[in-house]
């Protein structure tokens, strides 16, 4: 094909010469269709999910595949189900060979739930207690009503 395309523009140069806007139109045309097939170098060829390449030109003016990751979905709140800030999207092999400052962040339930969903956990425990006291006051209250 890059021989094809180089005979084209001499016979081009000939018949027109190399000023002519024909021959400068053409020329990019060649340019710009030339040979995009790669060979995979991984051991199957089946177009699949996990075998997605994108084609690239080297600097040495090759065309080369360059096999394209999956996007992960990365780590959700178990509460609320939305992906947690701070902590990389990985696969699990990535995930199980990181270090725990990128699988965690410092915090109560950090790597497990949001900060809202914590916020929320802290706040209804609160009141869970405060709850228990005043009943508690009530019923002393009650007692002391009870006995005078």
């Amino acid at each position: 094909p890059r021989r094809r395309s180089r005979i084209l523009i001499d016979l081009l140069e000939s018949h027109t010469g190399p000023s002519s806007h024909s021959f400068i139109f053409i020329y990019t045309l060649l340019k710009m269709a030339g040979d995009h097939r790669v060979t995979l170098h991984k051991r199957h060829a089946f177009r699949t999910n996990t075998n997605r390449v994108k084609t690239i030109l080297t600097p040495g003016g090759r065309h080369t595949a360059q096999y394209i990751a999956k996007a992960r979905k990365g780590p959700k709140c178990g509460d609320c189900k939305i992906s947690l800030p701070g902590i990389k999207h990985m696969n699990s092999t990535e995930f199980k060979n990181a270090k725990s400052r990128e699988k965690t962040v410092s915090r109560a339930y950090g790597g497990s739930r949001c900060h809202t969903c914590v916020r929320n956990r802290i706040v209804r425990a609160f009141l869970i207690e405060e709850q228990k006291i005043g009943k508690k006051v009530l019923a002393e209250k009650l007692k002391k009503t009870k006995t005078a």
